[in-house]
């Protein structure tokens, strides 16, 4: 089994200069607990924003969201894996670097999302 097996499609993304509280409602309204960070022109990297980052740096230190830019908390760059790495492989990786989901990115094209609840869902469902 491998990524392009058990990625979540259709990612949900943002810009950088967005208000933290646009990150918020567009994850509460979509359900998701990340967005990716769209990157700047064709040499820009992806970034991520996540549940954590909002309520780690910004909640936390009683900061207005209104007022604080996705760019002031994001993760930059991403490390992203690709359609074809194994399941195990993605695991051990998460393990190794304690990060919770990767973009799947198919040339400089991102096309998926998997996270560690898409690994122990497809890993259940397959020995059921």
């Amino acid at each position: 089994m491998d990524a392009n097996e058990i990625m979540t499609r259709g990612i949900m993304t943002i810009s950088k200069d967005a208000s933290v509280m646009d990150a918020m409602k567009k994850m509460v309204d979509r359900r998701v607990t990340s967005l990716i960070v769209e990157k700047e022109g064709e040499h820009g990297v992806y970034g991520i924003v996540t549940r954590k980052d909002v309520v780690n740096k910004v909640i936390a230190y009683n900061k207005d969201p209104n007022k604080v830019k996705v760019s002031e908390v994001m993760s930059e760059p991403l490390m992203t894996i690709s359609p074809e790495m194994s399941v195990e492989t993605i695991a051990r990786l998460m393990a190794k670097t304690d990060i919770r989901r990767f973009p799947v990115m198919e040339g400089n094209k991102l096309v998926g999302m998997v996270s560690n609840s898409d690994i122990m869902k497809a890993i259940a469902l397959e020995n059921m």
